[in-house]
């Protein structure tokens, strides 16, 4: 007898493997992307990956085929995902973070190109140096937490008052973990109180149990650093903090948007549309591992006045001066 999740993914495979074949009947180089946070989040990053094919001359359906999939925040699930749009076969994967990244190595030998991979080759299982990659994966760094610093002063400016913060982070990846390590030494540098605040699993329940840990122990800040688990959880974050009257710094102009106070980092769409340039080569038969591995170009700052004043804050004009969005 054969389980229903079997039958779905041999429906959605033939349904997929019918798509990659052009009007003339050739088959059309298939692009595999699984991401692990929202689908919402996922659109957004794919949009400006098309654009990118666009600019290249690239027609979806009738050059190349995009596959996505997304997970919710469900690793299990992501790792079924991969395996699926590997049997396509997928020619390259398109990944949106480092945990997806070494999902697809040790379960494919599909070349990647991946957005926000750690900016340091300690992680062999990668590549080998920024340069010369080496192996099955390039792509782009976003510098990993190397901007945590810059992210506390600005917080420090915002809230001359904070002394004690959180510093929320996925512990299921052992980047995220790095990370979240740095921030903290980072906050202590600058003469704060940083408290390691969890995430295991894509649970509200979690977050507001982590905030609420914050709240009680007189934490006024939360630093969140970007992964899969506290993209997919972005709105939860930013509302269950604002309710416990905490200020909120994130990585990408989403969490201002979504209630945060400020954001500053990397422009994640702007890799996105970069990276259309190196799914073209690789498809075009250049080697992956040759693919130097690329630094982000845009930086953004983004401030919430909105959140600001539901704070009883005021943002000093040093920053609203600087900000490249400011949002009222």
């Amino acid at each position: 007898m054969i389980d229903r999740r079997t039958c779905l993914v041999g429906i959605g495979l033939a349904a997929a493997g019918r798509s990659a074949f052009g009007q003339a009947g050739r088959r059309l180089p298939v692009v595999g992307y699984v991401g692990f946070a929202t689908a919402r989040t996922d659109q957004k990053f794919l949009a400006s990956f098309r654009a990118g094919l666009r600019a290249l001359g690239h027609v979806e359906g009738g050059t190349v085929v995009v596959e996505s999939r997304s997970t919710e925040g469900d690793v299990a699930k992501g790792h079924l995902l991969i395996a699926d749009l590997a049997a396509l076969p997928a020619d390259v994967f398109l990944s949106p973070g480092p945990a997806a990244t070494r999902a697809i190595v040790r379960a494919t030998s599909v070349p990647v190109v991946a957005i926000a991979l750690p900016p340091s080759s300690g992680d062999r299982e990668f590549y080998a140096t920024l340069a010369r990659p080496g192996g099955r994966v390039t792509g782009f760094s976003t510098y990993g937490e190397e901007l945590s610093a810059k992210r506390i002063e600005l917080l420090k400016e915002a809230l001359p008052q904070a002394k004690r913060i959180g510093v929320l982070h996925n512990a299921t990846d052992p980047t995220f973990s790095a990370w979240g390590e740095q921030t903290i030494g980072d906050a202590k540098a600058q003469g704060l109180q940083p408290m390691r605040l969890v995430l295991s699993t894509p649970s509200r329940v979690e977050v507001a149990a982590q905030i609420e840990r914050l709240r009680e122990n007189g934490g006024t800040a939360l630093i969140v650093i970007r992964d899969f688990l506290t993209a997919s959880l972005i709105d939860d974050i930013c509302s269950l903090a604002a309710q416990a009257g905490i200020a909120v710094v994130g990585e990408q102009s989403e969490y201002p948007r979504a209630g945060a106070l400020i954001s500053y980092g990397p422009d994640i769409p702007d890799l996105f549309l970069r990276a259309a340039g190196y799914v073209d080569r690789i498809l075009k038969g250049e080697k992956v591992g040759d693919l130097p591995i690329q630094l982000p170009a845009k930086f953004e700052l983004v401030v919430n006045l909105t959140t600001a004043r539901a704070l009883g804050l005021t943002i000093p004009p040093s920053i609203l001066i600087r900000a490249d969005e400011v949002i009222e």
